[in-house]
């Protein structure tokens, strides 16, 4: 019982609590005639990524019938967005999505066709990004490129050519928490006069030729008839909104880079044998390899940013490794250098100072003295990234997601960042 009333989906979330604690007397007696109760809401569809999102009890959701609260939001075209600016419109589709989750990007195109489709037909859709930046770990950061801050969205919104309007409540968060939004995406929908009729998810499913019931769409198209909306609220499913309260505790960033930092930092030396081994040493993983000097002005920069990839994707089909292309003579500099940059994972150093011999074995060649990157597919031999100097961290980052293989909670998230 206790699970159902946790999880209940639909309108049933918003007084779950209260319902549950005054069931409990009745409970037996009410087993048997369970099964004949009306179910006002789908229950929990498939393709999910196993997410059952309820919400959080401090930001409670905002209730059917709710007028749609004002607001004065940046967007990605540089300016500051009201609810008036859509007044015009006879519903008015506000959905929440955010950069860094698998499900909102997947759901990109779904929002795309609802904005096209209806456009002309008297629906505004806007799309307000919930999320603060510095409440997502890294760790949560391993199908994305970039992160949830404003100047990120406009890299998204670039890349991606979202044309409808993408707004910024990340720093404050109270539009967020007058919506109660419970994950990216999060659709709400209103009516002519303004009066929330449906929230929920946009379909049932993120395989959208899996998807069985629409009722994002069904509640546009009742309310552009004037008639009832049949179904009013489902569960959403995505990614959690990030809240400015997850900034700290023990599941904060915070907390994590402490962890980050306690791991211990390892220096292996590497003759021709191991780089050789080296090139094709993650079979089923993308593979990107740092060459990097302690001598060189121009390689913290490029180290701190594949070492932050790293950390993003590590959980994922990916490898990283730095190489250090100093002589053993420098092994102590190089020591330092990785320990001032916390870098926990594979790293080797050149172990003699034949460092043309070196480059021939791991098969590249480029000027010693500057950061060279590599990225190698997950078949041992293709190079998908290569770059002699500074790199397009971008660029790297969309290869890399491009090649690794979907996992099984976000299917369809390899063809999205492939451009299928």
């Amino acid at each position: 019982m206790q699970a159902e009333c946790l999880q209940s989906p639909g309108s049933e979330r918003r007084s779950r609590l209260s319902r549950c604690l005054a069931s409990i007397p009745l409970w037996i007696g009410l087993m048997s005639a369970a099964a004949a109760w009306p179910q006002t809401s789908p229950a929990p569809a498939a393709g999910r990524g196993g997410r059952s999102i309820t919400g959080d009890p401090e930001h409670p959701l905002m209730a059917i019938g709710t007028p749609a609260p004002d607001f004065a939001l940046p967007g990605i075209d540089g300016k500051v967005h009201h609810l008036n600016e859509y007044a015009k419109a006879k519903v008015l589709a506000i959905t929440f999505e955010c950069n860094h989750c698998p499900v909102s990007q997947i759901y990109e195109s779904r929002i795309k066709k609802l904005y096209e489709d209806y456009k002309d037909k008297g629906v505004a859709l806007v799309a307000i990004n919930p999320n603060n930046p510095k409440s997502a770990r890294l760790d949560e950061l391993g199908y994305t490129d970039v992160e949830d801050s404003l100047p990120e969205m406009k890299i998204r919104a670039e890349n991606r050519h979202i044309s409808w309007p993408y707004l910024y409540d990340g720093e404050t968060q109270t539009v967020a928490n007058k919506f109660g939004v419970v994950a990216t995406p999060h659709i709400f929908i209103f009516d002519q006069e303004r009066k929330l009729r449906y929230e929920g998810h946009i379909d049932d499913n993120q395989v959208e030729s899996l998807a069985k019931t629409h009722e994002a769409r069904d509640a546009i198209e009742a309310l552009l008839a004037d008639k009832p909306v049949a179904v009013t609220d489902t569960r959403a499913f995505g990614c959690s909104t990030k809240w400015l309260s997850k900034a700290t505790g023990a599941n904060s960033r915070e907390a994590e880079m402490a962890k980050i930092q306690a791991e211990p930092v390892k220096l292996d030396m590497a003759g021709a044998d191991e780089l050789k081994k080296l090139r094709a040493s993650a079979p089923g993983k993308v593979l990107a390899v740092a060459f990097w000097s302690a001598k060189c002005p121009t390689c913290a920069g490029v180290f701190h940013d594949l070492e932050t990839t790293y950390r993003m994707y590590r959980q994922r089909a990916f490898q990283f490794v730095t190489v250090a292309t100093d002589g053993p003579g420098d092994k102590p500099a190089v020591m330092a250098f990785l320990q001032a940059q916390y870098a926990s994972g594979p790293n080797l150093q050149f172990a003699t100072n034949d460092k043309s011999g070196l480059q021939a074995a791991f098969g590249a060649k480029w000027k010693l003295g500057v950061p060279y990157t590599i990225v190698i597919g997950p078949d041992g031999t293709k190079v998908l990234y290569e770059k002699e100097g500074k790199i397009d961290l971008l660029a790297l980052r969309r290869t890399v997601l491009a090649n690794m293989a979907d996992t099984r909670g976000y299917p369809g998230n390899q063809a999205y960042w492939a451009g299928k």
